[in-house]
């Protein structure tokens, strides 16, 4: 009789332990994937948006700045860049500059192909999965805005191989450095909210050096105005970009809350104000306001407010607009008309110039006595001015050397530059087959 009870109560007993295994098996999900739900719904969105800046946004605003000839071109190689780097990004680029740090200067292979990626990103409450889908966004963003340095003249195979090899030595291990766990960022305090240093600075000093190796245009006037063939083109490409420069500032906080908010309301502000300097400036110059004008300003606005969106006061990020936009058409002049370098749409003037200039302002705005949300723990106004101009020379000496590198190794097996009877003839028709052309 005993035994035949306690045959029973080990049958009771047995049940209920299966029954309780589901409930100990969510319970140990749960403790194993602490994603926040709202964060995550916040960065899926804010990637989304931010994919607005490169597609179809930068692909229409060098479409609209250059000659009907090659408006297909300019579209079809920032297309083409994004295909391209997007794949290289999972199976390799975002193990460079996210992978588990070792010696500081690239991430590990641990999440090549993103075969090992951890439940939440570290220091955040999203899944890592999601971590990675957003930063591809900017590692999108840096190449494509170098197809503004070599438009009417480059090569499109020669412009796929260099976009590639620049994504992997260039710009994933400054990402490293700045935002994986880098030196920049663990030894000397560099900071970068979102992309000031590591997209615009990289990708403004990678485009000078590019327009050096390959020569001015045939058609390169120092003198004259260079609208392009189409400022509707230019003007909603550039509204495109602008929206997406507010999705990445704001998913750069990686979670829904008044970081994200503050970052939303600087760049908004700091992009308009840049964008109606340039017209006013444009007007004092003897020149109509006009979309393009309005573009550039823009987008030298959000280049030089992206290093501190999160970080500064809404009065500091008026100043910050007024300062972009005086900063980059000055570069712009100078480039152009002074020493006469054919950066085709403005890329080191318009991002890298900006970009480098609001790397180093961060230091001074980050003062309490500014606005600013104060310095990191060990950090005062003389080491963040250390940090910050350390990060600056480092990453432009970096991509300089990296991309003089990369463009002549892929140009001994696919040339730089189209034949100049193809230029003059424009690259859509050269290259691609199709579009509208000059006859002039």
């Amino acid at each position: 009789m005993i035994d035949s009870l306690r045959l029973r109560a080990g049958h009771v007993l047995a049940a209920l332990t299966l029954l309780a295994l589901p409930s100990l098996a969510h319970a140990q999900d749960a403790g194993l994937d602490p994603a926040d739900s709202g964060d995550t719904a916040w960065l899926l969105a804010a990637t989304l948006f931010g994919l607005l800046l490169v597609l179809p946004g930068l692909a229409l605003f060098h479409a609209g700045r250059v000659r009907a000839a090659s408006v297909v071109s300019m579209i079809t190689q920032t297309a083409a860049i994004v295909a391209l780097v997007s794949v290289l990004w999972i199976v390799v680029g975002y193990t460079l500059a996210f992978g588990a740090v070792s010696n500081g200067w690239l991430g590990s292979g641990n999440a090549w192909m993103l075969i090992d990626l951890g439940n939440v990103r570290a220091d955040t409450l999203i899944p890592e999965s999601a971590y990675a889908l957003f930063e591809m966004v900017f590692a999108l963003a840096a190449p494509a805005l170098l197809v503004g340095a070599w438009a009417d003249r480059a090569r499109f195979g020669w412009v796929i191989g260099f976009a590639a090899l620049w994504s992997l030595i260039v710009y994933a291990p400054v990402a490293h450095w700045v935002w994986g766990g880098g030196w920049l960022a663990t030894r000397l305090g560099t900071v970068d909210y979102a992309g000031g240093l590591v997209v615009h600075t990289s990708a403004g000093v990678s485009a000078l050096v590019v327009a050096l190796l390959m020569g001015r245009r045939e058609r390169f006037s120092p003198g004259a105005a260079q609208s392009g063939s189409s400022p509707v083109l230019t003007l909603t490409g550039a509204a495109l970009v602008w929206v997406g420069g507010l999705a990445l500032a704001g998913g750069s906080a990686f979670a829904a809350g008044d970081d994200a908010a503050m970052a939303l309301v600087n760049t908004h502000v700091a992009t308009g104000v840049a964008a109606l300097a340039w017209l006013l400036l444009d007007r004092l110059g003897g020149k109509r306001p006009g979309p393009t004008g309005l573009a550039r300003g823009a987008m030298a606005g959000l280049a030089l407010i992206a290093p501190m969106a999160a970080y500064v006061s809404p009065g500091m990020a008026v100043v910050l607009g007024l300062a972009a936009a005086v900063l980059a058409k000055g570069a712009a002049h100078v480039m152009q008309q002074r020493l006469q370098i054919d950066d085709s749409l403005g890329v080191f003037a318009g991002h890298g110039v900006t970009g480098a200039a609001g790397t180093l302002l961060t230091a001074v705005v980050l003062s309490p006595s500014l606005g600013g949300t104060g310095y990191g723990p060990g950090m005062d106004l003389a080491r963040q001015v250390v940090g910050q101009a350390i990060g600056v020379a480092a990453v432009a000496a970096w991509s300089a050397i990296a991309t003089a590198i990369a463009a002549l190794m892929v140009s001994m097996a696919l040339p730089m530059r189209v034949t100049r009877e193809d230029e003059l003839a424009g690259l859509d028709r050269t290259s691609h087959g199709e579009g509208a052309f000059d006859t002039d």
